[in-house]
């Protein structure tokens, strides 16, 4: 927090917007303070028209989000605050999920392809094979694998599947966005400015910025044959991109944007090379901090770009992603029957002492790291006759989730990791920490030093997992 304050600037407020898979959020803080005041949320529809498929409308993520940010303003201004005191917002999304519209009149071109979407493995496996590649062939320029996961793909199969598309593309009308990006362009563009832009954590998922330079990079382009005129430009993770057009809080400035699981460990307060954090949503991911380092792994995780401040140089992270860890919940819940809601999970999984020898694969979208498969599919294995509901609940089993209250699973943890364990209050302060970035203070508070004070004892992995000579992983 500033090391100075005024009596003005207690009186002053952040916003967040909040675009993740399943849902959209706007939150309101306390600058001072970094307290919750408000929010409000709306759920986002997924569609699965296919298997394999994973689609979601970007107008219904435009829509419930524009309606977040007015009924939370709303809810502001009922218990007595006024809206021009939101100084500045900032925005953190899933990650990959592919939008492509025509510039000319902002009308999307195909759904979203979702991050967890699978339909492009023919076109992962027509690409090994075309240039008789192994699946890390592009790892050294942009830190990530050849995976159904990222955008490159997802655009390739949009281009090759897509009448309305390629024609965008030949006449040069088509942009290509992650869900930042489209929301940036709306939220910001007016009659004599569009807004095209990204940050450098989201273009670190699209497997067509150089991790190096932080710039697009051609081969890369041009491996999957996407023309780089289609691509935003990209900014540092914290810079002013623009100015709300519309709306409640037109002509506040929007002052930060991260991937979401980057927001998470800036927001876990991962500032420093050797701490990590574990986040458990849909997927679960685990971002692991090197510092100014660029690091490979030998064992399939990935390298992407943990956050960029200003002018500042990157820092890098290192990522285990998997695709699916809370969806169990909610197909334990729908799909089976197990479970009469998702709240019920950790007295359910408390009540048995182990798995009763089950374990499930929750491969529903394939396997990510380490193994990179997408052809996986989920499998229960060593089911018996004496196995109860109960089993299929236990944290052993599989990763299931609920962040708010998953103590059952938070004590599992303890048992391979063998470290100290910081849990947060993430109903409050991990999405209040997303916020944490100095575009936003120095909106508010000038030049000031910024500083942040927290005692805890962080999560350090092993020193003998990390080679200092090849900057890996072993």
């Amino acid at each position: 927090m500033p090391n100075k304050k005024t009596k003005q600037q207690t009186n002053e407020f952040v916003g967040a917007i909040d675009q993740g898979t399943s849902s959209s959020r706007f939150l309101i803080f306390n600058a001072s303070n970094l307290e919750l005041v408000t929010y409000h949320q709306e759920t986002i529809e997924i569609s699965t028209p296919q298997p394999g498929w994973v689609e979601q409308d970007p107008n219904e993520l435009l829509e419930k989000t524009t309606l977040c940010i007015e009924k939370a303003v709303e809810k502001f201004e009922g218990l007595g605050h006024n809206k021009s005191d939101i100084k500045v917002i900032g925005i953190t999304n899933q990650r990959e999920t592919t939008i492509l519209w025509d510039k000319e009149t902002g009308k999307v071109l195909h759904n979203a392809l979702v991050w967890l979407d699978a339909r492009t493995q023919e076109t992962v496996d027509f690409l090994l094979k075309q240039y008789n590649k192994r699946q890390d062939c592009l790892q050294e320029k942009c830190g990530l694998p050849l995976s159904t996961y990222f955008s490159a793909l997802k655009i390739r199969w949009l281009m090759d599947n897509c009448d309305e598309v390629r024609t965008a593309i030949e006449e040069k009308r088509c942009c290509f966005g992650t869900v930042d990006s489209w929301l940036l362009y709306n939220l910001l563009s007016d009659d004599k400015n569009t807004v095209h832009v990204t940050d450098v954590t989201n273009a670190s998922r699209t497997m067509l910025m150089n991790i190096r330079t932080l710039k697009w990079d051609a081969s890369l382009c041009d491996f999957f044959s996407i023309p780089e005129h289609i691509l935003p430009e990209i900014k540092s993770s914290s810079t002013i991109f623009g100015y709300i057009n519309k709306g409640a809080l037109q002509g506040v400035p929007v002052g930060a944007v991260l991937g979401d699981q980057q927001a998470a460990l800036v927001g876990q307060r991962c500032w420093t090379k050797g701490t990590a954090k574990s986040t458990y949503g849909t997927g679960c991911f685990i971002l692991y901090n090197t510092g100014n380092d660029l690091a490979y792994s030998l064992n399939g995780l990935l390298t992407t770009v943990a956050y960029k401040w200003n002018d500042d140089d990157p820092v890098y992270a290192l990522e285990g992603s998997i695709a699916i860890a809370g969806q169990c919940i909610k197909w334990l819940r729908d799909n089976l029957g197990l479970i009469p809601d998702s709240k019920s999970t950790e007295t359910i999984a408390a009540s048995v002492k182990d798995t009763g020898g089950v374990y499930f694969v929750p491969a529903f979208s394939g396997l990510f790291a380490p193994y990179w498969r997408s052809d996986a599919r989920e499998t229960s294995l060593y089911i018996f006759y004496r196995l109860q509901q109960n089993h299929w609940l236990d944290p052993q089993n599989y990763l299931k989730y609920n962040p708010r209250r998953k103590n059952t699973w938070q004590e599992f943890l303890l048992i391979p990791v063998n470290k100290t364990l910081i849990s947060t209050d993430i109903s409050k302060n991990l999405n209040e920490h997303k916020t944490i970035l100095p575009d936003f203070f120095n909106t508010l508070y000038g030049e000031h030093e910024i500083s942040f004070e927290r005692s805890f004892e962080a999560l350090q992995w092993h020193k003998n997992i990390y080679d200092n000579k090849t900057k890996s992983v072993l």
